[in-house]
């Protein structure tokens, strides 16, 4: 029964988070393709209420899959301890250019609690750190930007992957590029006119230097700490979850 039980959980849980990311990127689409016809005035000026319409509709998704799904008090602690220790750990690097450890602690989290769980510490480190770093009209976009990471790390360990350091470290410096890309559309449909390709992709040239430091910063970030890191969070893991239903969220 265990066995048979935690695969049809699998199914269901990876089913809903493919659902609500397919979700997501059809309605990106829609937004894109409305937008480059430019004929609109609500496409020339409220492009950036639109995107945040769309985000906050993903990220409800996603907190109503959270919310339905059969998790225990004990992984909803260490979740939001996580997510404290993510939005903490981007203070003291808010002086420097894209510098987010934020990031690296996403993925790791994800990694070793699955997709949920990443999710959760994605979304709280944006809000509970924009407390002190300044909320706005951003917070959105970023919340989805690190919960999409902390997604797609869950889905490397979903399945106990033995994957190496080095695909771990190409994980972590593509984030670093994805979550400046993710960024930068929600900006370019807020503030960029007219939109259309060519502004879409000046957009994304001028970050460049920033994504490639924010990028840089989370390989290192892996290679000093990382291993370590997630020895640490497996033993957590294993405290909390019992052994047979490990890998359950994906």
């Amino acid at each position: 029964m265990g066995k048979g039980y935690m695969l049809v959980n699998q199914a269901r849980s990876t089913t809903r988070w493919c659902l609500v990311l397919t979700l997501g990127a059809a309605l990106m689409v829609i937004l894109l393709a409305l937008s480059l016809k430019g004929n609109s005035i609500i496409w020339k000026l409220q492009g950036g209420l639109v995107a945040t319409a769309i985000i906050l509709a993903v990220l409800a998704l996603m907190y109503l899959g959270f919310e339905v799904s059969s998790v225990s008090s004990r992984e909803i602690s260490v979740t939001a301890v996580l997510g404290m220790l993510a939005a903490v750990g981007r203070m003291p690097f808010a002086a420097l250019p894209n510098i987010q450890p934020t990031t690296f602690l996403v993925i790791i989290s994800g990694y070793v609690f699955g997709s949920q769980a990443g999710f959760m510490v994605g979304s709280t480190a944006a809000v509970v750190s924009n407390f002190f770093l300044g909320q706005g009209p951003w917070t959105p976009a970023q919340m989805l930007a690190w919960g999409l990471a902390g997604v797609t790390a869950g889905w490397l360990g979903a399945f106990d992957l033995k994957i190496g350091h080095t695909p771990m470290v190409l994980f972590c410096l593509a984030w670093g590029y994805m979550y400046g890309w993710i960024m930068n559309l929600w900006f370019w449909a807020a503030f960029v006119y007219p939109l259309n390709w060519q502004s879409f992709l000046a957009t994304c040239v001028a970050s460049v230097w920033f994504d490639t430091g924010h990028a840089i910063s989370n390989a290192v970030l892996y290679l000093l700490l990382g291993p370590r890191i997630i020895k640490i969070l497996k033993r957590v893991r294993r405290k909390i979850k019992p052994a047979k239903w490990e890998n359950l969220q994906i």
